[in-house]
């Protein structure tokens, strides 16, 4: 029997919620699925839990790496995967039990390269569930489909989110244009979704809430960025080497750098300690120009406010920038 989805889940040190999280992929419909998960060097039980379900699931297989990150560990399983499709999913969320065969049925409807769907966060703190409607923009997409980026009538980098998890991707597409992750401690998934947005001719939207996100999980990878902070950076110069590559930069040009203004500020005012003033002081005086913002006029930046804002970072100092 082929196997439609392949599952790729990267796992460190996930054992609170492990069990959570592999129910809810063992317990899909759709049951012609590999689970491939990828022990990422965990030190606390993980290891134990995974080899607990591949005893009693044919379909789960573990193999193990020496701590290398998330992004190393999906290529590790993206390397091995048989299915016909791929789902990367990350170790602390969890997800509908119909998750993988509405995604599966709506790719199969248009041959599509991409599936996104939509996805809320469990609150881990107030144990409820919370809406999240900014992870799709419905208003920037047109009322057919399939559809590809010029179909969007925003900025192609900001109608869905740069994370892999919320999405089903063809194998054969994936592979064709040998997409990867980032071996990066953060944002190492944000090169391979946003190629394959600009990259797919077929994308299709499944509009119900199928995966949940934990949040306000001190364990998870989006509280380790002051470690990580110039990752940011290196994700989206690798996405502009994509993009040029791939040969038409040029369409997407205006979208990537209004993109990297507002990556480079979120980045700037969600980080704390001593790097926000390294990475003030590097966007200022390097990586602005670097990202092509310095040299785009002024009219061709969509939103105001952060334009504002880098221009205050432009002609002010760090202290002020803070007190703002």
């Amino acid at each position: 029997m082929s196997v439609k989805v392949s599952v790729i889940l990267p796992v460190y040190n996930a054992s609170d919620y492990l069990h959570q999280c592999m129910d809810s992929i063992v317990g899909q419909t759709v049951k012609d699925i590999e689970i491939i998960c990828v022990d990422d060097g965990s030190t606390d039980n993980s290891l134990d839990i995974l080899k607990e379900y591949e005893q009693k699931d044919k379909r789960v297989k573990v193999i193990q790496q020496k701590n290398a990150g998330a992004g190393a560990a999906r290529n590790n399983g993206l390397s091995i995967a048989t299915g016909e499709y791929l789902s990367f999913l990350d170790s602390d969320d969890f997800f509908e039990f119909d998750m993988l065969e509405k995604a599966y049925e709506k790719a199969k409807g248009s041959n599509a390269q991409i599936v996104v769907f939509r996805s809320d966060q469990y609150r881990e703190d107030l144990k409820e569930f919370v809406k999240v409607k900014w992870t799709l923009h419905e208003k920037q997409l047109p009322p057919y489909r399939p559809m590809n980026f010029r179909s969007f009538t925003g900025n192609v980098f900001r109608v869905f989110v740069g994370w892999a998890w919320d999405k089903l991707f063809e194998r054969k597409f994936v592979e064709e244009n040998h997409l990867k992750f980032q071996e990066l401690r953060t944002s190492n998934d944000m090169l391979f979704v946003f190629s394959a947005i600009a990259f797919a001719q077929r994308i299709e939207i499944e509009d119900v809430i199928l995966a949940h996100q934990r949040r306000n999980n001190p364990k998870s990878l989006s509280n380790t960025r002051e470690k990580s902070w110039e990752c940011f950076r290196m994700a989206l110069n690798a996405l502009k080497d994509a993009l040029t590559a791939h040969g038409n930069f040029w369409e997407f040009e205006q979208d990537y750098i209004n993109y990297a203004l507002h990556f480079s500020l979120w980045n700037l005012d969600t980080i704390t300690g001593p790097n926000k003033e390294r990475l003030y002081n590097k966007l200022k005086n390097e990586w602005f120009a670097e990202f092509g913002i310095d040299s785009l006029p002024a009219e061709r930046f969509y939103d105001k406010k952060e334009y504002a804002k880098y221009l205050k970072i432009k002609s002010g100092d760090f202290n002020a920038y803070c007190e703002q």
